[in-house]
């Protein structure tokens, strides 16, 4: 734009020297009743014979200002237009049984319904995906009970034994401080090196929140869907950052779901029982359930308390299932504003009249199923 005001130097001061041009020697012209003789010619000087004359009054006129030059429009903006871009949103939905916690195959988009804060969206295309997984394996690793430390071997093992080859698997662990083990890699051999490093702990402390909110910053560097499978208590002894913080920083977290294996249950269980545990203890506990519970749900995942060792080839087939077979759900949200704000999702099972849908198995008996969806999003800002 600057060049397209910018003024002609050299036309301009023309313009005005032609305009306010101010001659004293043709005013006293005017003034005087006759012509100058050929005596009032300029000073003779004494050494040298070149006489300088007075400058009469026939001075040429200044010359004519050039013509201002027309600038014009570049070629292709004589004529705009403005475009709004309506972000498509994508939300990936997971259909299980919620007694085998089996994956539901064979859904339509006729299926489903989303509401963003309360208002019905259009659901445009619904597909079925089965992709690896690119995944983190946040662990409690703190010089506390033997048992807590057993669960998490034990927990982690069962899960390393899930993985597929073309699998992205990171390991971190947490006490005081964060500390990765390994970065993303498919070597298993570097996996279960890692995961046979854990020996003998540091800290007894256990940070959690910080070590949460450390592996969702790396996460935003990586492109498509994460996952963190969080293994631990739960408990958070004293993060820089409090739950409200916390809960905050995942709910606005893209792309990203997490999966929340409780340890230590049955020593817990057997301290209870044997009145071993004080009432204060008992809410440190059950508030440790809760945020482990409030983080998957946050993001459409899943929290399991498994009570013995051998439960955990089932949790981790479950995560498998809802992890690897998935629909992915996109629409375009009828709030287009790009205000930064978060929207409320909620995902439904209709049938072909509207009405929810009602599953059955071949004996005509009804079965209960669980619609796993990320509860929200947060909108774009007009810079992004």
């Amino acid at each position: 734009m600057k060049k397209l005001w910018k003024w002609k130097a050299g036309g301009a001061a023309a313009l005005a020297l032609s305009l306010f041009v101010y001659s004293p020697d043709a005013t006293a012209q005017q003034q005087k009743p006759a012509e100058p003789d050929a005596s009032d010619s300029g000073p003779v000087q004494d050494n040298s014979p070149v006489i300088v004359k007075k400058k009469t009054d026939a001075d040429e006129p200044p010359p004519p200002a050039p013509a201002e030059e027309k600038i014009k429009n570049p070629t292709g903006l004589e004529n705009y237009s403005i475009r709004v871009d309506v972000p498509v949103v994508t939300v990936d939905v997971s259909v299980v049984l919620e007694k085998t916690r089996q994956f539901v195959p064979g859904l339509k988009s006729g299926n489903f319904r989303v509401y963003e804060d309360g208002v019905e969206q259009k659901v445009g295309d619904v597909r079925t995906v089965q992709t690896p997984i690119t995944a983190v394996m946040l662990l409690e690793f703190a010089a506390n009970s033997w048992y807590f430390l057993q669960d998490m071997r034990n927990t982690s093992s069962v899960f390393f034994r899930t993985l597929k080859p073309e699998d992205y698997i990171a390991i971190v662990t947490y006490d005081l401080r964060t500390h990765i083990l390994t970065d993303f890699t498919q070597d298993k051999r570097v996996t279960a090196e890692a995961l046979n490093s854990l020996t003998i702990p540091g800290f007894s402390d256990t940070n959690m929140f910080d070590a949460l909110s450390e592996t969702l910053d790396r996460l935003t560097r990586i492109d498509g869907r994460k996952y963190i499978i969080l293994v631990g208590t739960g408990r958070d002894t004293f993060s820089k950052l409090t739950l409200d913080k916390i809960l905050a920083k995942v709910k606005q977290a893209q792309n990203v779901t997490i999966f929340a294996i409780g340890t230590g249950q049955l020593v817990r269980e057997l301290a209870d029982a044997r009145g071993r545990m004080g009432g204060i203890t008992r809410m440190d506990y059950l508030q440790a359930d809760n945020q482990m519970k409030t983080f998957a749900q946050m993001t459409g995942g899943q929290a399991y308390f498994p009570m013995f060792q051998g439960a955990l080839p089932d949790v981790f087939s479950q995560i498998n299932q809802s992890i690897r077979n998935q629909y992915v759900v996109s629409y375009r949200p009828s709030n287009i504003k790009q205000d930064g704000t978060y929207r409320k999702i909620k995902v439904e099972l209709v049938d072909n009249e509207g009405r929810p849908l009602r599953m059955v198995d071949e004996k005509q008996k009804v079965l209960k199923y669980s619609v796993i969806a990320r509860d929200g999003y947060k909108a774009r800002l007009p810079v992004e």
